[in-house]
């Protein structure tokens, strides 16, 4: 690999790094904003279960003496200004997870690239080395998610993960164990490639999807 070719990728993990870190923000700001919502309709709810729309004047047009118009009014303003600003931030998080997708593409096409071209200069002579058995095989991986951000790709199929590996498999549930007793720590993960063997750092970790990789394995025949 040249030097500017080091220096492109350097500055795309950079770049991948700090846009899955605006994702994550914009997905704390989602939580905030919902938490806030139902705070204020549980305002609404004190208020002898009064809702977004029933009137606040009794049968003859007397503002009504059983509720507080005042809180019942602040909340209702609130809920609809923050049910516009959640609106703002799911309109940001999908455009954010949509260039995110775009960008790991676009990686994804150029590694593929670079490894072909790799192969092709390589073709010449040698023997392609004997590769270890997998046992397992990612089909899916959410943009963002940790199984993401540890370099991850859809087709990998899994030689190691952990403590778990082809000698030892036996189902899926190993690697749930695994990976149960392991959040917040890295694991040694290996895989195969397109052909060629890649060792990564997956570390299960909560993040704002489901489960802790954000990936779904399946198992091979063997």
């Amino acid at each position: 690999m040249s030097g500017e070719e080091a220096r492109h990728r350097a500055e795309s993990s950079e770049a991948r790094a700090a846009a899955v870190s605006d994702i994550q923000e914009l997905m704390r700001r989602k939580e905030e904003i919902e938490a806030q919502i139902k705070a204020n309709y549980d305002v609404l709810e004190s208020q002898k279960g009064i809702g977004m729309s029933e009137p606040l004047v009794d049968c003859e047009g007397y503002p009504r003496a059983d509720v507080d118009l005042y809180q019942v009014r602040t909340a209702r303003h609130n809920i609809i200004c923050l049910q516009n600003d959640h609106k703002a931030v799911m309109k940001q998080v999908e455009e954010a997870l949509h260039q995110l997708h775009a960008r790991d593409k676009e990686k994804q096409a150029r590694d593929m690239a670079e490894a072909q071209e790799e192969a092709m200069s390589r073709r010449l002579g040698s023997n392609s080395p004997i590769l270890p058995q997998a046992f397992a095989k990612v089909n899916s991986i959410s943009p963002g998610s940790p199984a993401s951000i540890a370099g991850l790709q859809v087709d990998d199929e899994i030689v190691e993960f952990g403590s778990v590996n082809t000698q030892n498999f036996q189902s899926l549930q190993n690697v749930g164990s695994v990976v149960q007793h392991s959040e917040g720590k890295p694991l040694n993960v290996t895989v195969i490639r397109r052909g060629e063997k890649h060792q990564l750092r997956l570390t299960p970790t909560r993040w704002a999807g489901k489960g802790l990789l954000g990936c779904n394995i399946i198992p091979l025949q063997r």
